[in-house]
C-alpha cells in the first residue's frame, strides 16, 4: 500500500544503493567520491535523479518564494537526498533537513552519512498537508 509508507518502492530501491556504495566505498572517502558513487548506482539502477537540483524554499507565513535550497538530489522527482561524510551526524544536521521538509513542496528527505561507522541512513517524512506555508497558500 503505498499510501502507508510515502514512496514505499521507491525508498527500497534506494536505500539499496544508499548500502551499496558503502558496502563498494567502506567510510573513509569525502562527500564527492559518495555522491559519484551514488549517481552511478542510481543509473544502473534506471532510478532517475537530479544532481544538485535548485528546489524553492517558501515562507511559512506567506507562502511566497523566498529562497532556493541545494539538496545533493533529487530522486524521481519524489525524495531528497543530503549525503555526508563525517565521523557522526550532529542534531544540527537533522535540524537541518527536518527545515527543509517544512519548507519545500517535497514530503521526504533522506540524511546519508556514510563516513559513520554504524551506517545507519535516516528517512524523515513530512506531508505537505501538515506544512504551515501550504495552509497560508491554500486559505
Amino acid at each position: 500500500m503505498e499510501d502507508y509508507f510515502l514512496a514505499e518502492k521507491l525508498s527500497y530501491r534506494l536505500m539499496g544503493c544508499f548500502y551499496d556504495v558503502r558496502n563498494k566505498y567502506g567510510s573513509g572517502h569525502q562527500e564527492r567520491v559518495y555522491d559519484r558513487a551514488l549517481d552511478e548506482h542510481l543509473s544502473a539502477r534506471n532510478i532517475s535523479f537530479i544532481d544538485k537540483p535548485k528546489i524553492p524554499v517558501y515562507s511559512i507565513d506567506t507562502g511566497r518564494k523566498i529562497a532556493i535550497y541545494i539538496p545533493d538530489k533529487l530522486i524521481d522527482e519524489k525524495i531528497l537526498v543530503e549525503i555526508k561524510a563525517k565521523p557522526f551526524i550532529t542534531k544540527k544536521d537533522q535540524d537541518q533537513v527536518r527545515d527543509y521538509l517544512q519548507t519545500t513542496t517535497y514530503e521526504i528527505i533522506y540524511l546519508v552519512n556514510f563516513g559513520e561507522e554504524n551506517f545507519k541512513p535516516i528517512r524523515f517524512v513530512l506531508s505537505n498537508k501538515n506544512k504551515k506555508f501550504t495552509q497560508v497558500l491554500s486559505a
